[in-house]
């Protein structure tokens, strides 16, 4: 079990500092690259660049909470909630088939 987790290429948790801009100062994010990755996927879905989306995102945080503390924290949280969303979905697929198969 561990061997998928240790021998996974060394470049996804290499962090990465990104430059964008948040309620129009200029500021930097460091992440991992595996972090990044599924950003820049999010994004992508949201049809919005990733400096789009993450403004977005602290704009909303900033509306619900007052403040944004500890952001890249909640950018990681955010990630870790998409890949649980993915992997709920896949499960969801994947029941009709299961259930066949129990049958």
């Amino acid at each position: 079990m561990c061997r998928m987790f240790a021998h996974q290429d060394m470049s996804r948790y290499q962090p990465l500092t990104r430059r964008l801009r948040l309620n129009g100062q200029s500021t930097s994010i460091r992440l991992e690259r595996a972090f990044w990755k599924i950003l820049d996927q999010i994004a992508a879905e949201e049809g919005l660049t990733t400096p789009a989306f993450i403004s977005r995102l602290h704009d909303e945080v900033l509306l619900s909470q007052g403040e944004a503390t500890n952001f890249t924290s909640l950018l990681r949280c955010a990630c870790l909630t998409r890949a649980e969303m993915g992997a709920e979905a896949a499960l969801l697929a994947r029941a009709p088939e299961l259930d066949g198969k129990s049958a």
